[in-house]
């Protein structure tokens, strides 16, 4: 349900589950936390997160969530290693993102989304507290007020509107969104692995 695809010093990591949303599973986000792993130890330039189908990620599967993934820490596990890896990353939002998922999008450099992307985070009626480093990445982002919007309110969040507020940096065509991710990599593919990183962690 998780495709790893190299190109190059590219890494794409597909979420392939279209019937069930892309929602996922325990097994779904260890692999996902150990293709981070992979593509760090290789020295990626870049890592592109996308998603199969109309929906990128519909957050935690019910059931898994039902019984305790919900509250893992492998959602904040994977959200830390994207915000470590010493490259590139880059989200290209193939279509809505939900609940959990918003971490591992929210710890990308980068964000690309799709016409008619929605984003919402229903913690506050689901009765769960977001992942830990969430807020304050979502509050950077937009900032505090309009980070509860999304946590304590439920706002949903079209994609224009999550331009607007810097929540995604472009709205891209479906048929180029792969494309556009790739031509962000360009300068990180022709540098060396010791100076993206170097860059990236001029930046707080």
């Amino acid at each position: 349900m998780i495709r790893v695809a190299q190109d190059g010093a590219i890494w794409t990591l597909t979420l392939d589950r279209p019937d069930k949303a892309n929602s996922l599973t325990a097994e779904m986000l260890q692999a996902l936390c150990n293709a981070v792993d992979d593509a760090t130890r290789q020295q990626a330039c870049a890592i592109i997160l996308t998603g199969v189908g109309r929906v990128f990620s519909a957050g935690a599967d019910l059931v898994e969530a039902r019984a305790g993934l919900a509250t893992s820490p492998l959602w904040e596990d994977l959200s830390a290693r994207i915000a470590k890896a010493e490259c590139l990353t880059i989200a290209a939002l193939n279509g809505t993102l939900a609940g959990g998922a918003f971490g591992m999008a929210l710890a990308c450099d980068l964000r690309l989304c799709v016409p008619g992307t929605k984003f919402f985070y229903p913690v506050m009626k689901l009765g769960f507290l977001p992942q830990p480093s969430d807020p304050g990445r979502l509050a950077a982002l937009i900032g505090p007020a309009r980070a509860k919007m999304i946590l304590m309110a439920g706002a949903r969040i079209e994609a224009e509107e999550a331009r607007d507020w810097g929540l995604i940096d472009r709205i891209v065509a479906p048929d180029d969104l792969m494309e556009a991710a790739r031509a962000l990599c360009a300068d990180a593919l022709s540098a060396q692995p010791a100076h993206v990183a170097a860059i990236k962690r001029l930046v707080p």
